[in-house]
């Protein structure tokens, strides 16, 4: 019996290499040269940067790993009569990184505002079918607005001038020798620029003019000199900045102190220092109680006090002082506009602010959901990654904003004049907000370079945003109905296939500059947002994906990741091998398309097939040269006798039967369930990335089964792969990919049978009919 077993596993083993080497042999035939190898399973080896003692091969911080420090005191006034912001400030800034530097780089962010900025030259253009009169009067009547800085001054710690060079938006101080490694400099800097209406052209930064009262509510960042990161990754990041392509800066301490209009209500970066100075003794008892309000936020300027302030035009002034650590930047908001609302959130073990700043125009949108928006993202957020560190988040409205900054944000969505508002500019609202306050996480603290890598924090950002989104929707059911589901715009895996399926000509990976992008919504945020959200709930699971994502977030909280910290990391702490994932989602522009190619019916037989003749005749064989065979005929070829549907593989297979009988005792063979219908199913993919194969099979008894196949299923094959079914029961339906997981691009194919699709003027015919 042992040699009747040996011999068995013999015969079979040499027909599978037989099989196996002619199904490489069609493969090969499919493709094109060279491109055989080019496995999406192949490692990013080549593509990875070498590790080293900065930055370890598991994707966390080295022994090695190092990062600048920039510390900024700060003299601002804002003029509001003349919309001008002028500043003195002291930069200290200390080199821990074992290079001497010969000079030092600060960037100049506003100077993309410059009358002679090259910035609006960078694109080309042609002639507009129509011009709305704006548009018009901007592009080809208006003279360009002034609005790049005005260096006044460039001086060492003992005042003498220090030498500079400024290209474009990047100044070069020409220290007179070296910062050896370990020390550090101060040195100051005197400015002033005019401020943009940032309504126009959609400034990051700026004013936004309110003709019916007179007023200006200020939104401001990027308005003081920066200093540049320099790090282990590319030394001096001193990209110009174009305007797409964001920040990328080190961490410091501020101390500012801010001079604006005595009735303004201003907020910013950083604990307020001087609350007894510049808030009434009313504000200071609400502020008391809205520490002690955890269910709903108390009104610290209410929207009656904002209205009569809007009406006094205040001549004197007023100092509001701030101090933050450990921040990467720094900006405020201010106008006598501004209704104050404050809310306590428990995080962790210690209380956070949520904060919001708005105009009466804001209202009652923002008084009913802002502070609400804000307290979910930070309890989200925190959840997934590390407790929010920071002792407040602001939400600013500012009319079609959407930009952060650490501990503040400015955000869109602003009801109609009589306070109506549509489900799409309350989503939207919530929607914003939660995504510029989950940027807190993402890059304020998680300090990725955005300027060079967009998707870093606006594609984790993204992602985040859609889980904070889903949890804002359950929680509030006065905003979403129970049985329903907030419509986030982005984050499921069907909402990114338009995209995806689009002109490849317009197209980038992931990982580009998003300088270099047509569509930066879908390149940097959508579809990275997506990729992730499939990892998590299709390829890897939650619970592996969580625990490796909240490990990336604390490794390299308040630290420079790159790229392939964050791969590496996923990988390291989930023991799931992603390459092909990162290749396929990040490196590529290829897109999902898996469907069913065929699907063939077998029967048990006693008799051999003509294919197993012909190999038997190919080696001079004969039945008595091999052990006893079973053998699978198709029911479409000549091979199939109609005698053998219906009847368990014993009734058809002597060989079977005997086999049986031979090597299993009665009990075991009571318990043996004989399958009658066998399948050889064919899945291809056209599409270039590899997914998990998820099938659901439907059978005659209207019972379904779900198979979900592991990704490496394509790995020896991109094209296409067989699977066998064995069933007592008789298939009569296949489906992938049913619950449209995997952003496939083409669900036409998805079937077998093939569902019949309606031409378009099958379509049309029907919505005639149903007109009519």
């Amino acid at each position: 019996m042992n040699r009747f077993k040996y011999c068995l596993a013999s015969v079979l083993f040499l027909f599978g290499a037989v099989v196996m080497a002619q199904e490489e042999a069609d493969v090969k035939e499919e493709r094109e040269p060279g491109h055989y190898n080019q496995s999406k399973f192949k490692q990013l080896y080549e593509e990875f940067s070498t590790p080293n003692t900065y930055r370890s091969a598991s994707g966390a911080p080295g022994p090695d790993y190092y990062q600048q420090q920039a510390d900024y005191v700060m003299d601002i006034h804002l003029d509001d009569k003349n919309a001008k912001i002028s500043g003195e400030e002291t930069i200290t800034y200390h080199n821990n990184s074992p290079d001497d530097l010969e000079y030092l780089w600060v960037q100049l962010d506003q100077n993309v505002r410059a009358k002679d900025s090259k910035s609006p030259l960078r694109d080309g253009n042609g002639v507009n079918i129509a011009y709305t009169a704006d548009n018009f009067a901007q592009t080809y009547i208006s003279e360009p607005f002034d609005g790049g800085f005005n260096i006044e001054s460039v001086t060492d710690d003992s005042g003498k001038p220090l030498s500079y060079t400024i290209n474009q938006t990047m100044m070069r101080i020409n220290i007179p020798q070296p910062l050896k490694s370990g020390e550090k400099i101060s040195f100051s800097i005197k400015w002033w620029y005019n401020i943009p209406d940032h309504t126009v052209n959609r400034a990051r930064s700026g004013y936004e003019y309110f003709p019916e009262d007179g007023n200006r509510a200020y939104v401001i960042a990027q308005f003081f000199p920066r200093m540049a990161v320099y790090s282990d990754v590319e030394g001096w990041q001193n990209h110009q900045f174009w305007g797409s392509g964001e920040f990328a800066l080190p961490f410091g301490n501020y101390d500012v102190s801010i001079t604006v209009p005595a009735d303004h209500i201003l907020d910013a970066t950083g604990e307020l220092q001087n609350r007894d100075e510049v808030f009434s003794k009313e504000m200071m008892k609400r502020y008391k109680q809205a520490k002690k309000s955890y269910d709903k936020p108390v009104l610290i300027v209410t929207q009656e006090e904002a209205e009569a302030a809007e009406k006094g035009f205040a001549t004197d002034t007023k100092t509001w002082k701030f101090k933050a650590t450990n921040v990467r930047d720094y900006a405020f908001a201010t106008s006598r506009k501004f209704i104050w609302d404050m809310q306590a959130v428990k995080i962790g073990s210690k209380d956070v602010m949520a904060v919001s700043l708005y105009p009466k125009e804001g209202n009652p949108l923002w008084e009913e959901q802002s502070t609400k928006a804000v307290a979910q993202t930070l309890k989200t957020y925190s959840k997934h990654t590390f407790d929010y560190p920071y002792h407040k988040a602001i939400s600013v409205h500012a009319k079609n904003q959407g930009m952060e900054y650490p501990m503040i944000c400015w955000n869109y969505g602003r009801p109609n004049e009589d306070g109506t508002y549509s489900d799409r500019v309350k989503y939207g609202m919530i929607s914003v907000i939660i995504h510029e306050v989950g940027h807190n996480f993402f890059p304020m603290i998680v300090n990725s370079d955005e300027r060079q890598w967009g998707w870093m924090d606006e594609g984790l950002d993204t992602f985040m945003q859609y889980l904070a989104e889903q949890e804002f929707g359950k929680n509030n059911p006065d905003v979403i109905a129970p049985n329903e589901k907030y419509p986030s715009r982005r984050g499921e895996a069907a909402k990114i296939v338009p995209y995806m399926a689009g002109d490849q000509s317009y197209i980038s990976p992931i990982m580009s500059n998003p300088e270099n992008v047509y569509q930066l919504g879908p390149n940097a945020y959508g579809k990275p947002a997506t990729a992730l959200n499939i990892l998590r709930e299709t390829v890897m699971g939650e619970e592996l994906f969580d625990h490796a994502f909240k490990t990336y977030a604390q490794r390299w909280m308040f630290k420079h990741p790159t790229p392939e910290d964050f791969f590496r990391t996923m990988e390291d702490a989930s023991a799931v091998d992603l390459d092909w994932y990162w290749r396929g989602w990040f490196y590529t522009t290829d897109y999902v398309d898996i469907g069913v190619k065929g699907v063939k019916k077998y029967y048990v037989s006693n008799k051999p097939t003509k294919e197993m003749e012909k190999y038997m005749a190919d080696r001079n064989l004969t039945e008595a040269d091999l052990p006893p065979l079973v053998y699978l005929a198709e029911e479409d070829s000549e091979d199939f006798s109609p005698e053998l549907k219906g009847k368990s593989p014993t009734e058809t297979s002597q060989n079977l039967k005997e086999f049986m009988m031979d090597n299993m005792t009665e009990a075991e063979r009571a318990q043996v369930k004989e399958p009658k219908y066998f399948y050889e199913i064919t899945f291809d993919k056209p599409g270039g990335i590899p997914m998990p194969l998820i099938v659901e099979y439907t059978y005659a008894d209207g019972t379904t089964e779900n198979v979900t196949y592991p990704p490496e299923i394509w790995r020896k094959n991109d094209a296409e792969v067989k699977r066998v079914m064995a069933t007592e029961k008789e298939l009569v339906g296949i489906v992938v990919d049913p619950k449209l997981e995997t952003a496939d691009i083409d669900t036409t194919n998805n079937a077998w049978p093939k569902k019949e699709e309606k031409s378009d003027f099958d379509k049309f015919k029907e919505n005639i009919k149903g007109d009519k």
